[in-house]
């Protein structure tokens, strides 16, 4: 729908019924996220052509972009969070000043990301879980990823703000449009232009400006909140409504790249074909998660703009039912994994059976537990969107903090390569021990309040 200001949005988002709202929302946050994956995960399958060492060398680098994209996530969720809530209350003035705080800040942090990686670069490399045979390898993928990092963490900021705003279609077009050139010059510049896995990383990097700029232009569209450089005014006020409402985010994205981080190490010492098995199963997994986040994305600018309007009612109808939704799509989605695990591995490494060995075992582990993440996921969100900071960070660490970093010391310890294999698994039931208390709590407080 179109929408001439902010206005005629709040009233739509606080009246419309909740169940279609939160679809209509959710199909081209569900594109972009998966779309996003996918061309991910085309780095992954091109550069599988080459050999093991490149394909582990994308694994290793990928815990740095998941760094990077924590970044934009903290000012794209903690800006959106409260722009969605203060367009709902009405309140345009404050929006406004937010948005270009978050945006402006982001960018500057790339910039700063930039600088001290490209100086400590070859450290950097080992730190991440290279080892001396995929160290070249890492380095010259991550030194071109980097230079994309301004654009990284300031087109997270613009998408989430438009999808808080209820503009999820516009801002799905600035992500997708990105997503497909780089699709189209993986092939190109690692094969026909002999670039390598430098190539791979270069089509990132021009895929990431690309959808910088059209973000920039599709801003203007659906009655968004305009980003000007002179509402750029930072205040301790803004900059704790941001950490409150995007350390969730930051702590999510954050500690997935520390566990990353650790299970390249763990894989390691079985050798490069454990690494880039286990990276090929985090690319299906993240494919697999950002169907189930894109449809919590629709729900979050609906539990936000009613959440600030009073309408807890709502906001509860809405939650329950994206986790009802969710976990039985997630259920068929895993049975589906489960039985063609192989296949799967398979499409990004036929050459080595060691790597579709590992990548069979991990996958199948991993999907065991997947529809639990119908409750974990939905509940962080709908924590995170209305402003409950403190348990949201505590639901978005368990998964790959709280739970998964001690296991992933321990676990290969004790079964060997089958820990590391396993451990999301693991991490994933005991997440959901305190995600259901602390979800019901808050929903127990709503119920009172309505």
């Amino acid at each position: 729908m179109k929408f001439e200001n902010a206005e005629e949005k709040r009233i739509y988002m606080t009246e419309q019924p909740v169940n279609k709202l939160v679809c209509r929302l959710a199909v081209p946050t569900i594109l972009s996220m998966m779309i996003t994956s996918f061309y991910n995960m085309a780095d992954t399958f091109f550069v599988g052509k080459i050999n093991t060492q490149s394909t582990a060398a994308v694994g290793v680098v990928f815990s740095l972009m998941a760094i990077i994209q924590a970044i934009g996530f903290l000012f794209g969720h903690g800006s959106g969070n409260f722009i969605s809530r203060q367009l709902g209350a009405g309140n345009m003035e404050e929006a406004e000043k937010m948005s270009s705080v978050g945006f402006f800040t982001s960018f500057f942090a790339g910039v700063v990301i930039l600088l001290v990686c490209m100086c400590f670069i070859n450290p950097l490399s080992y730190a991440l879980g290279s080892t001396p045979t995929v160290q070249p390898y890492t380095v010259a993928y991550m030194r071109i990823i980097l230079l994309g990092a301004p654009a990284m963490t300031a087109s997270l900021v613009l998408n989430n703000q438009m999808r808080f705003q209820g503009s999820a279609f516009y801002a799905m077009i600035g992500i997708v449009s990105g997503a497909v050139v780089n699709i189209v010059l993986d092939p190109l510049l690692i094969f026909i232009c002999g670039m390598g896995v430098a190539g791979a990383a270069l089509a990132t990097t021009i895929s990431q400006y690309l959808s910088f700029l059209l973000l920039i232009i599709m801003l203007r569209k659906g009655g968004n909140i305009r980003i000007r450089f002179n509402c750029f005014k930072p205040s301790v006020h803004f900059y704790k409504e941001i950490i409150r409402g995007g350390i969730p985010a930051l702590f999510r994205q954050g500690l997935a790249s520390v566990a990353t981080i650790c299970l390249n190490h763990a894989a390691g010492v079985y050798g490069d074909a454990a690494i880039a098995g286990m990276s090929i199963v985090s690319r299906i997994m993240m494919f697999a998660n950002s169907a189930l986040i894109g449809f919590g994305q629709g729900f979050q600018p609906v539990c936000g703009f009613n959440y600030g309007a009073g309408k807890n009612k709502r906001v509860l109808d809405a939650y329950w039912f994206c986790v009802k939704f969710a976990f039985v799509v997630l259920s068929v989605m895993a049975v589906i994994v489960f039985i063609f695990a192989p296949q799967f591995v398979s499409v990004f490494q036929k050459e080595d059976a060691a790597v579709i060995e590992v990548g069979t075992a991990a996958l199948r582990y991993s999907v065991i537990a997947f529809p639990l993440s119908a409750w974990i996921v939905m509940c962080n969100m709908m924590l995170q969107s209305i402003g409950k900071g403190l348990k949201a960070s505590i639901v978005a660490s368990a998964r790959q903090g709280i739970f998964f970093l001690p296991l992933i010391a321990i676990l290969p310890r004790v079964m060997g390569l089958t820990g590391v294999e396993a451990c999301q698994a693991v991490s994933d039931v005991c997440a959901l021990t305190i995600s259901i208390p602390l979800g019901l709590g808050v929903i127990r407080e709503m119920r009172e309040k309505d």
